[in-house]
């Protein structure tokens, strides 16, 4: 009888706070990743499943990354579910910092590991339960809005080495339906953005829901509540102090420390790991 030899690769599977990704580790570079093979990981019917997929490469062995070899040995080169190329996810950096530890592949230097994104080097930094991530300082810089169904909300722009849009709501944020992308201004927005809804639960504590670019809507979003965490300690007038962002899979906070310093903190698992036949 013959037997039928199929391809195949290695992968791990992981999230922060419910935002799950396809980890495919590929330290040469040797992987001939696309974006077909990539929405096909992350369907959630016939495919493993995913937010998106997290491939771990070393810096100078990436085109994209070889600038940040001498800063950072490994770069988190992040697809979107729909197999577009992103440039940051800072709960991908949680989990992506988790993998590299559990494998033995890094090991965090007191200050942090460094990971080089195509939005820069972040540095993470292992804690007993949590993974805090220090980010590059966002930036908030434009009014906007953003129509979903029949509502158009006002929000800020927001940079975080990636797009975003944030979003104050007066409705319940469970009546927003996120099934289809909220429209927005395609001019300031060329190239797609995230939009953070939230609604305030506290003094510097809020809930947010997230519609991603090239994801749809995800549990969690690092770098969406790092863009949320921007705007409310401006509303507030204040340039340091810690936002709780409560997320549909858990809860982030986002602290800006007097001296300049962002960071996203929040739990990460890393709940399997096997072949996937292509």
């Amino acid at each position: 009888m013959m037997m039928r030899v199929f391809n195949q690769i290695g992968f791990a599977k992981g999230h922060g706070t419910g935002n799950d990704f396809v980890i495919l580790p590929d330290p040469d570079g040797a992987l001939d990743l696309t974006p077909s093979l990539v929405a096909r990981l992350c369907d959630r019917h016939r495919g493993i499943g995913a937010d998106g997929v997290l491939h771990v490469v070393r810096s100078a062995k990436h085109p994209d990354a070889m600038g940040f070899a001498a800063e950072a040995e490994w770069f988190m080169d992040y697809w979107n579910a729909d197999g577009s190329i992103a440039e940051m996810c800072g709960n991908g950096v949680r989990v992506f910092t988790r993998y590299l530890i559990s494998e033995g592949l890094a090991t965090p230097p007191e200050d942090g590991l460094p990971v080089a994104t195509r939005a820069g080097v972040v540095r993470a930094v292992v804690g007993a339960s949590e993974i805090s991530v220090r980010m590059a300082a966002p930036r908030v810089y434009a009014a906007s809005t953003a129509t979903t169904g029949s509502l158009t909300m006002p929000g800020t722009a927001v940079d975080c080495g990636n797009p975003h849009l944030v979003c104050r709501v007066s409705t319940p944020l469970e009546s927003l339906d996120l099934h289809v992308p909220p429209q927005h201004d395609p001019v300031m927005f060329p190239n797609g953005v995230n939009v953070e809804f939230i609604a305030p639960v506290g003094d510097l504590h809020v809930r947010m829901r997230v519609h991603e670019r090239g994801s749809g809507e995800t549990l969690s979003c690092g770098s969406g509540a790092l863009a949320v965490g921007a705007v409310v300690l401006r509303d507030a007038g204040l340039s340091s102090g810690e936002v709780t962002v409560d997320v549909p899979g858990g809860r982030l906070t986002v602290t800006a420390t007097p001296d300049g310093q962002w960071w996203l903190a929040g739990p990460v698992v890393l709940v399997a790991t096997g072949e996937v036949l292509l």
